[in-house]
Formats: structure tokens, sequence, C-alpha cells
């Protein structure tokens, strides 16, 4: 019976194809791996590169190229006829004798390149890799038949030009050698592809290295898991190797953060660490975001990866918010109340004064007395301040001790809570080994075994003191990732500072944006540190994508209203090309300039996602508009503190605000429009 192994460009090839042509490819392949009579037949390919290629008959005119070695047929595409041809000859395929994974080569390209560098090369004395020997070159995995064209190269433009031909597992550390890097950096690059499948690297057994690559193939046992791979989305089936390498590892001794820029796949890895941990059913597991929007679509992601409905039930998945309110609720016998943002505001209205603010108090409160948990005078007069810029003698902070007593005061009267002293309170109540609170079921005191966190830069203190006491200390209690330069609220903690040591991993790759998007995206943050959930900042130094594409568009419009109607045309446009409504989002700083945006668009017969631009966080879509990017509305002027009131904590505001910008401008894969009517944004790259 022959093995099947697919590539991730056959289902998005599938998926291309007109509905019948399908079918019938669909119905060859099951042929094929049920070995019969009537399958389609490997057949050779004349003028290859690589005497494995062959190409199986899959439908009307269109042919899949395969790699064959014994038994194994590892499906690289599916194309038209002559395109198909065209694919096996100009390509060869091997593995990396470095970490075994497979490589797919651009041989023919590389072979016309030649002339042109050799050309080069007799007007120049300099050469790119003089510094090192064949032998350094050939022991990070360099491929033999590639020296050459190396000995040629003068200056890194030559490696950069030629990169799209080569596979990343060549170019990366080359690209460090070219740079100034050493060879055992070179190969500290090559761990970003490196799989966690054991055993002796033979570059001779394509199987094997077929399963070191689980990015690049999938082996079909059958006509169901044939089924499953080729509808399945890609993050499901196709892992790069680091998501599974930090996902699928078996066991840590502690508590883990992997953090990493827009598109590295951190939520792709909570998701499948989520998983890995319901199957190995050593506990419950909680899979936990900041928003109840976002655990939703978790949920529905989870659904897809795992199938098993007893293993599925193991996974809760859920807002830090709602678990918070059912362990109080559960503790006092009923639900608490919450109180509204307004009522929430004209309290502090009552205590405002001169000096001290509605907005400067609610934070000290927020930032300073809930986050370090103080409960008493003498406790904040002792108490740092970070991230606050205003200093405060010992009368002040009584002043602002009474004020914040006097509101607490009031909402105890009432009855009422914030979300922040509901989690605070469910730290408490958890922390006092109070019981299993969550149901009879549940391992003692602490509710879950596991506790895999998304988004973790948006959290507060009080949220993560209830997370820590939700999970007993022991191995692989805290599985946590995120990203401090994607944080949508002023929450700035380093996790051992709220008892969390954690183990750190860091993602450098964009998966999701090509090149020049994340390039703009950069510059749109600013690329300096952001403090957050390690000690110091965290710094976007050697973040990169390994892909090239479109470059984001922005457009100035005469008005609101011509901004409108571009973005419908552009829409139009968007679906003429056959873009589909679910892969494309539109949003916006503002809730009115949403609805105003939503309107157009149902008006016009356009269903799309249109949003604020916190309703971005953790979505992607092929392609994004973002609406309204005008001075004065971004960043929002009600969004920033007074500078006289408080210099350090506006200068937060407007990281937060152009955090917030890049969050969604980093969701697609691609292509970009910014729109803005009057004056640009003054967050947008020059």
């Amino acid at each position: 019976m022959p093995r099947l192994a697919i590539s991730p460009e056959v289902p998005r090839d599938l998926g291309a194809l007109p509905p019948a042509v399908r079918e019938d490819a669909l119905v060859a392949l099951r042929r094929f791996l049920g070995d019969s009579p009537v399958a389609p037949h490997p057949e050779r390919v004349r003028g290859t590169r690589d005497p494995r290629t062959v190409t199986l008959r899959l439908g009307d005119h269109h042919r899949g190229v395969a790699v064959r070695q014994g038994d194994v047929h590892w499906l690289v595409t599916v194309l038209p006829e002559a395109q198909a041809w065209s694919y096996a000859q100009r390509h060869r395929f091997g593995v990396n004798p470095a970490i075994g994974v497979v490589e797919c080569w651009e041989a023919e390209a590389l072979r016309q390149v030649e002339p042109a560098l050799r050309r080069a090369a007799e007007s120049s004395d300099r050469r790119l890799f003089a510094g090192f020997c064949d032998i350094e070159l050939t022991d990070i995995g360099i491929d033999p038949e590639l020296l050459p064209l190396l000995r040629l190269m003068t200056s890194q433009t030559h490696l950069d030009a030629v990169e799209p031909l080569l596979p990343q597992t060549q170019y990366a550390p080359l690209a460090v050698l070219a740079r100034g890097g050493s060879p055992a950096a070179a190969w500290r690059e090559l761990d970003a592809f490196r799989s966690e499948e054991a055993g002796e690297i033979d570059p001779d057994d394509l199987a094997a290295a077929l399963r070191r690559s689980p990015d690049q193939a999938a082996f079909a046992a059958g006509p169901d898991q044939l089924d499953h791979i080729l509808n399945a989305p890609a993050w499901c089936t196709y892992p790069h190797p680091p998501q599974r390498l930090y996902s699928n590892w078996p066991s840590y001794d502690g508590s883990v953060l992997v953090t990493g820029g827009a598109g590295t796949g951190k939520t792709v890895m909570a998701l499948h660490r989520a998983a890995h941990l319901a199957r190995e059913a050593t506990g419950p597991v909680l899979l936990v975001t900041f928003s109840q929007g976002l655990a939703a679509e978790l949920s529905s992601r989870l659904d897809l990866l795992l199938h098993d409905e007893v293993v599925r039930k193991r996974v809760e998945v859920g807002n830090v918010d709602r678990i918070a309110h059912r362990i109080v609720s559960e503790s006092e016998g009923r639900a608490p109340a919450l109180v509204g943002t307004g009522d929430l505001a004209d309290l502090w209205n009552e205590v405002a004064v001169d000096r001290f603010g509605a907005a400067f108090l609610l934070r000290e409160w927020e930032q300073v007395v809930l986050a370090q948990n103080l409960r008493t005078l003498e406790e904040y007069q002792a108490a740092a301040r970070p991230g606050r810029g205003v200093r405060l003698d010992a009368e002040a902070r009584r002043t602002v001790w009474e004020a914040v007593q006097h509101v607490v005061g009031r909402l105890r009267e009432t009855g009422r809570r914030t979300l922040l002293q509901l989690a605070s309170d469910a730290a408490s109540l958890l922390g006092g080994a109070v019981g299993d609170l969550l149901g009879d079921e549940g391992p003692g005191p602490r509710p879950y075994r596991h506790i895999v966190v998304d988004e973790a830069q948006d959290l507060h203190p009080a949220q993560w003191r209830l997370l820590r006491a939700a999970v007993p200390v022991a191995p692989d209690d805290l599985f946590i990732v995120g990203d401090p330069h994607q944080r949508m609220f002023d929450t700035r903690v380093a996790l051992a500072d709220v008892g969390i040591p954690a183990r750190r991993f860091h993602l450098k790759i964009s998966y999701r944006l090509p090149r020049e998007m994340l390039s703009w995206g950069v510059r749109l943050r600013g690329g300096g540190p952001a403090d957050g959930l390690v000690p110091g900042n965290a710094e976007l130094y050697g973040f990169r994508a390994l892909g090239h594409g479109l470059r984001p568009i922005v457009r100035e419009y005469v008005s609101p209203e011509a901004e409108i109607s571009g973005l419908v045309a552009t829409l139009t446009e968007w679906l003429e090309e056959g873009v589909p409504t679910a892969e494309i989002a539109v949003t916006a700083r503002t809730a009115d300039l949403v609805r105003t945006a939503r309107t157009a668009l149902r008006e016009s017969g356009i269903m799309v996602k249109v949003t604020l631009l916190h309703g971005m966080k953790g979505l992607e879509f092929r392609r994004v508009a973002v609406i309204g990017v005008a001075d004065g509305i971004v960043p929002a002027p009600d969004a920033l503190t007074p500078a006289a009131e408080d210099p350090t904590a506006r200068a937060h505001d407007l990281q937060r605000e152009r955090g917030l910008l890049y969050v969604a401008c980093t969701r697609a894969r691609e292509l970009l429009q910014v729109s803005y009517s009057g004056r640009a944004s003054p967050f947008l790259p020059a």
C-alpha cells in the first residue's frame, strides 16, 4: 500500500480548482491511497533534476507533483498539466543533513543565476563567505551543491537575491554568517526549524525526513484522514517547527512563558498545548484569555483540533472575568453585582480634587493599590509606584488613600464590585484554601491542573494572582503566551512579581506577515522596547518575516464621506477578485465610524466583519481595511491623560494607542489598506 504525505500547498491548490475538477482530484487521491486498480499511476518526468520526482494525473488536465521513495509519496503541489511538468523539471528535493528536515529547491532558477554571479565575482576580490571553509558550511547543513554558488557571492545583496530560490533552512544560517555571525550563531538559527522527532539523520531516508517536517508534510493513513488534512485549517495540520516543539514538549518543570511578535503563532501554540495536555489526561485544563469574545473564538478553534468529545471536555475555555465570577458566586451563594462604567466614574468624580482628578485616582487605584493588593495605608505609604509619573509625598498618599477608601466604601455599601475587585476577591478565596469552588469533581482546592494563557500581556496583576491560585505549583502548571508590544490595556507586570517565575522562550519569525507589512508595522509601532511579562523591557530586535508580499496601501481622502465611498469601492474590488467575505475585515477606532462603515457596506450588499480596533485582537484575515486613521481620531483624545496631570501616564497612553493600531494593522496576511481624511494620524510611518 502506498504511503501518502501531503504538503501544505496541496489543500490550497485543490481549493482553488473548479468544483468538478477538485472532486475528480479527491476521488483520484482516495483511489491512490487505497491502492485501487484504477488509481492514477506515478509517471516519471523527463529532464527532471530529481529522479524521484513523478506526476499523478488527478483530473481533467491537472496533475499532482510528488517525490517517490519506495512506497512513500510526498505530494508537493497540484497544478494544470503543463505547469505540473514544468514544476517537476525545475525543482529538486533533499534532506538537510544537519537537522534532517525536507528541503525544496528552485534548482533551474539557481542554475540561471550563476552566470550573473560569476561576472560580478570577476570584478571583485571580496567574497562573502571567504571566512568559512566548506566543512564549516556543510556542518551547519549547507548543501554541497550550493557551495560553488556561495563562493561566487561578493555581498549580502547576492545572498538576498537568491533567497526566494532557497529553502529557509539553507538561507537562515547563511544570513547569520553574512551579517558577521559565527557558525555557532548559525546553528542557533537552525533551531527554529528543528523537529522534536528523534533518531539518526539519514539524508536518503525520505520518510523519516518527512516525519521531522510537520510544517511540510502530513501523512494520510486512510480516506478519512486525507479528508481531514485537506479540509482542516493549515494551523491545525501544519504547525511550524517552533510551535510544534514548544506546544508538544512532553513536560516542563514549571511555568513557561512564550513571547513573540505578530504572526509568530502564539495563539496556535496555546491551542496545541491545551490539546496536548488534554490528551495526556492528567487533570482539568483551562484555556484562558482576557476577553469573552476571544474566548469564544478559541473555543471554536479548539473544536477543530480535538474531535474526541471525551478529550475535548477536559478543556474549559473562558476569560478571567467569567472564572472570577463563578468562583465568587459559588462561594457567596449568589451572583456578584458589578458596577457600571458610568456609575464608577461618578464615584471618582465625587472625590476628585484640583490636584488629583478622577482619571488620576482611578489609575492609582487600579495600577498601584489593586495591582499590589494593598490593604492598609501603611502598605500604600511604603509601596513602589512603577509607571506612575507624579511623585507623591506621605501627605499626598494619605489624601489619595482616603479617596480610594471612600469609593471602595461606597461600592461595598451598594454591594457592587469592579471586575478587577472580583478577580482579587476570587484569588483571595482560592488562596484561602476554601475547597473546590468550581464543582464536585475538581482536584481539591485548586480548580485546574493546567492553565494555558493566551494574550497574556493584557492581564492585570489581580487576574494573575487569581490564575496562580487556581492551579497548583507543579510541572506544567502554567503555559503562557503573549507579546508586550501588542498590549491593548495599561497593565505592566513581570510574572515573577506575581509569583510566577517562568522559563522563557522567544519567537522571532512571523509566519503571517510578509516582510513589507512587517517592516511598515514595526515602524508604526515604534520598534522600541516594551515592558511587561518579563523583567525589564522586551525588544523587537531580530523579529522578521520569511516571505515577500504587497506593501500596505495608505490612502488620503478629502472628506469622511469620500473615505466611506472609497471603502465600499475597495471592498467591491476585493470581492470581484474572489476574496471570500470571511477573509475581509474593516476596523476603526470609534464606534461611530464602525456604525457608519457597517451601514454603508450593508447597503451595498457587502457583509464582512466590521469592528473596533480592539475587536481585531487574536484574529487574522487575508485583507484588512483600517479606516479613520486621522489626527484627532487616532490616538483617541479622550483616552489620553492630560500632560499637566501626569506626563508619564500620557506617554503610556500614547504607546497603548499606538499598540492598538499596530495590533489591527498586523491582522492581514495578504493586503492592508489604511485610510484617513483630513490630516493623517501622527502614528502613520512617513
